[in-house]
């Protein structure tokens, strides 16, 4: 047998090794429990791959990104598998990895029930503890149609050939634009054909190395998401490298699922999306109305001490406006179809940045008036697709907290300095701190317009500022506007969730389409430089954020009632009336619950409505002139003098704490 010489890679380390014919990266990672697939050459193989003389092979550990995918897909096959055992009749979808799980689509004749899931996932389990081997074996596309010619969405696919990724989400992880390929899980002992599945691979070197997994749900989605397409039972999963990380995860959900903003929102009377007006669009109740201004008022304070200008546009315009800017075709699908009266084409309001563009026009501008910083409060509407709209976060109705700033190319840099300065301070201020940065850039798509130049000159100023702020900067390749690139701000809450807040844009374009012009100091005409900002990035996206990250325990500041009064008796109601009037002279939120309940129900009440403080009056203190302090915590504080507890929660309140 002839010697193969190989290059084993770990992070910076390379080490030479001289290995015979035949063997595999299995022989050459054994041992290591936690290699469950190879790098080579770059490209991801199975364990089961013969090396080649030259190779240049990485091991990729089941906790890596690519590791876990592989964890995932191999247990999205053998979902599969169990799927059709138990359901001979389905036929298979497309079931590809995502992000800390996996999904298969199945056609049914019934929509599975969470009984058939609990079967499934037995049926799952006994799959696993047989050790069935993954398997690859490469096939042509008229063997791969002869093979699965009872699987029409399989068949379909292999037609799709080279184009399926971008024909339906997922199929890249079954067909690419080279040679297809089929895995087969082959009895261990035996090595009789199990299961089979059209599939590109990698997968782990069998179904015991799956480590821990539990199948979460099932919902109905249209093949390749189209409306026009059958409609399939999708299953949801999870899989991770231990049953510790498994059970981190699902302590995760569930914490997840109790501050999920639109179960609280519910709970708290915050806001409700009613059916009677349609999926997406939200009304704020009074005390969710509350919070939405105090949000807004603390904003507008910020921006007007920074300079911005406010503005206000209308909610619908001619579809022409949308044309100029671009938006059409590049931004059609996100937009309601459009509204014919008085022979011309409307269209609902998507985004606030044309109307700003026409403000700019709407008058002769010079130098001197630059940077000018317009902002508004601004509703726009967006045509969600049903299987996306969310609660608060993904709506089709919103506010945007949207601002334009044009300035000149010389003002760039220090404007996008200042702007992203200002953008994290002011969410700091909300509460969040944990923050990284994205950089979205263009990529070979037709949809991006502009001259290269302009793009490069774009990114590498905003390169610039974000380097500035000393944060974590992630590339972001094909994530900018089709009219220039941007820097996101992604700021995780209380339970380590990413939300993606704060957006910041460099446009050439705009200026150019609408013609926008300033008088230098020269007396020349000269195009300005347009940046985008949405801070917030909508309102109710916001509103939705803060509602998850405290868990519905508003800090004072922010909290739609920021004390109850709570008698011990009804004779001393009138003391507590008398409390709150000061404390509303002040500024301060005070509700007095008179109620016929007992005191200890009171202050369950309070306690779910998450109020900051309690205010408890008893003999005692009305005698003194003073009240108690109950906190969330259970914690009490007896005795204050009244206007002692006033200016303690006005002090929480200025200085917008958590208490």
């Amino acid at each position: 047998m002839s010697d193969v010489r190989v290059t084993v890679q770990r992070d910076s380390e390379r080490e030479e090794r001289v290995v015979t014919t035949g063997t595999t990266a299995a022989d050459l990672f054994q041992g290591e429990r936690s290699v469950v697939a190879a790098r080579v050459a770059g490209e991801l193989k199975d364990l089961a791959y013969e090396l080649a003389d030259g190779d240049a092979v990485e091991p990729v550990e089941i906790t890596s990104e690519d590791g876990l995918n592989i964890l995932r897909h191999s247990t999205a096959h053998v979902m599969a598998q169990a799927v059709q055992e138990l359901f001979p009749e389905a036929k298979l979808g497309i079931g590809p990895p995502i992000k800390d799980g996996f999904y298969y689509d199945f056609d049914v004749e019934t929509p599975f029930h969470p009984d058939d899931l609990k079967r499934i996932e037995k049926k799952m389990q006994e799959i696993q503890k047989r050790g069935q081997k993954f398997a690859r074996r490469a096939v042509s596309d008229d063997a791969a149609r002869e093979e699965l010619a009872d699987e029409p969405y399989k068949l379909e696919l292999i037609g799709l050939k080279g184009s399926a990724a971008d024909a339906a989400e997922g199929a890249s992880a079954e067909v690419g634009a080279g040679q297809l390929s089929i895995y087969d899980n082959l009895d261990a002992k035996t090595g009789e054909l199990c299961w089979k599945d059209l599939c590109r691979g990698p997968h782990l070197p069998s179904t015991r190395a799956i480590p821990a997994f539990k199948l979460m749900r099932s919902a109905a989605a249209y093949w390749r998401g189209s409306e026009k397409n059958p409609q399939l039972q999708r299953i949801y999963g999870t899989a991770w490298p231990t049953k510790d990380e498994l059970k981190a995860y699902l302590d995760f959900l569930a914490e997840a699922e109790k501050r999920d903003h639109r179960k609280l929102g519910a709970e708290l009377d915050l806001f409700s999306i009613p059916e009677e007006l349609g999926s997406g669009l939200a009304v704020f109740h009074p005390k969710g109305g509350v919070v939405r201004r105090v949000m807004e008022d603390y904003s507008r304070k910020r921006h007007e001490e920074s300079d911005y200008e406010f503005v206000n546009t209308p909610h619908i315009s001619k579809e022409k406006l949308f044309e100029t800017s671009g938006h059409l075709p590049n931004y059609a699908d996100a937009m309601f179809p459009p509204l014919e009266f008085d022979g011309q084409s409307y269209r609902l309001k998507a985004m606030n940045c044309p109307m700003h563009n026409l403000i700019f026009k709407a008058r002769g501008r010079s130098y001197r008036e630059l940077p000018l910083r317009l902002f508004e409060f601004g509703t726009v509407y967006r045509f969600e697709k049903s299987g996306v709209v969310h609660g608060l976060t993904r709506a089709r109705g919103f506010t945007q907290d949207d601002s334009h700033i044009y300035c000149t190319k010389e003002q760039m840099a220090d404007e996008l300095d200042s702007l992203l300065t200002f953008v994290l301070d002011l969410l700091r201020d909300y509460g969040l701190h944990d923050f990284e940065l994205e950089l979205s850039t263009r990529d070979e798509s037709d949809k991006f317009i502009g001259e290269d130049a302009e793009w490069e000159e774009a990114t590498e100023a905003l390169r610039q500022a974000a380097e500035k702020q000393g944060l974590p900067l992630v590339p972001d390749p094909g994530g900018a506007a089709y009219y220039g690139p941007k820097i996101s701000v992604q700021a995780k809450d209380a339970i380590g969730r990413s939300w993606q807040m704060s957006t910041v844009q460099v446009d050439f374009q705009q200026p150019k389409r609408f013609g926008l012009e300033y008088t230098a100091a020269d007396g020349s005409k000269q195009q300005p430089v347009m940046i985008h900002r949405a801070l917030f990035g909508s309102i109710e996206r916001f509103f939705a954020v803060l509602l998850e990250h405290y868990a519905g325990a508003f800090p004072a500041w922010l909290a739609p009632v920021q004390a109850t009064g709570i008698p011990i008796g009804d004779a001393h109601v009138p003391y507590l009336e008398e409390f709150a009037a000061e404390a509303r002279k002040k500024g301060l939120r005070i509700e007095v619950d008179s109620s016929a309940d007992r005191m200890q129900k009171k202050i369950r009440n309070a306690q779910k409505s998450k109020v900051p403080f309690m205010i408890i009056a008893g003999d005692e203190d009305v005698a003194h002139g003073a009240v108690s302090f109950r906190y969330r915590d259970g914690s009490q504080k007896n005795g204050i003098p009244r206007d002692e507890a006033i200016a303690e929660i006005l002090d929480v309140v200025e200085r917008r704490v958590q208490v």
